[in-house]
């Protein structure tokens, strides 16, 4: 059996370009203001995780608590007044659920910034999992654990499922699981290591056919 895994951020909604945004132009400067830090070294990580690595890489310059309201907040406005859902996603989803392959949506996000999109984007019952990293304890992107445990999730081995990802660590990650991996290309990610991916697209009409077409090479 096939499964589907689906990123959130950048994928299913295209909310990675306010991120990206968000995090250059306002959290890093505040949090680490005196080193100049590119926002794909973090990108695909749990927010969290990235104060985290910041303060042992950089030292911070605000508190985590201050760090993570400032994250909620930006998640808040992205979700529900900016960011719009993947040009015919639905019928992506209609189509898998036809062929019988089991979808999940694999996020780093927090389980409340999920709910978010999908309840703005009527997506609430379309998966047949909704993972986030907050439901393991262990490393995010770019480590595997998150994608195998979506996979242990659906009940298909990792090597059968074909991750769609957007971001360098979670593309690393959706390889390291040993998934089949659909990178989809975005202007905010600009030109980052890709070649860990099976397959490039640069559209949704792209991404929908190959995944349609690699599931059923799977």
């Amino acid at each position: 059996m096939t499964a589907v895994l689906f990123d959130m951020d950048g994928v299913v909604v295209n909310s990675e370009d306010f991120w990206v945004d968000f995090q250059r132009e306002e959290i890093l400067p505040a949090t680490v203001p005196d080193t100049d830090v590119s926002v794909t070294e973090t990108s695909g990580m749990n927010f969290r995780e990235i104060y985290d690595y910041l303060e042992a890489e950089y030292g911070t310059a605000i508190s985590r608590e201050e760090f993570i309201q400032r994250f909620n907040a930006a998640a808040e406005e992205i979700y529900t007044e900016r960011a719009a859902l993947l040009d015919g996603f639905h019928d992506l989803l209609d189509e898998l659920d036809a062929r019988d392959v089991p979808t999940a949506l694999v996020s780093s996000s927090p389980h409340d910034w999920i709910g978010m999109v999908l309840e703005q984007f009527d997506l609430e019952d379309s998966f047949d999992r909704v993972i986030s990293a907050d439901d393991i304890d262990a490393a995010s992107k770019p480590e595997p654990d998150v994608f195998e445990y979506a996979a242990g999730e659906l009940g298909v081995p990792a090597a059968d499922c074909v991750a769609v990802e957007d971001s360098a660590n979670g593309i690393t990650a959706a390889a390291r699981a040993d998934m089949t991996v659909v990178a989809y290309r975005i202007e905010a990610h600009g030109d980052i290591d890709r070649s860990a991916a099976d397959v490039i697209v640069d559209s949704p009409a792209a991404l929908r056919e190959r995944v349609l077409e690699v599931t059923v090479q799977q």
